[in-house]
């Protein structure tokens, strides 16, 4: 069911909210890079090039996840991440 862009960017950034209040310590460290690729996509676009040299061990994790989803949408971006974090609030307790 595809929702009107208003609704999305609504539910986006309540989805964006909620975050803001689980412990990411509580989240399995794949489920963190998704959360952190698809916020990415949605707030920037697509990652162009990454200069590995430069980053961290953590960094280089984030941007590949990033880079992994940069051929999706900024829109299906948006719904992925309140998909995931609908989800992960759902199946946490705080």
């Amino acid at each position: 069911v595809k929702m009107p862009e208003k609704d999305l960017d609504t539910q986006f950034q309540k989805a964006i909210e909620l975050a803001q209040t689980i412990p990411q310590s509580s989240l399995p460290q794949d489920v963190q890079l998704r959360c952190y690729a698809y916020y990415k996509q949605a707030t920037f676009g697509s990652l162009g090039s990454v200069n590995y040299s430069n980053l961290d061990v953590r960094d280089a994790f984030k941007n590949n996840a990033w880079l992994q989803i940069s051929t999706i949408s900024i829109n299906e971006a948006k719904r992925r991440y309140v998909e995931i974090i609908n989800e992960i609030s759902n199946n946490t307790i705080l």
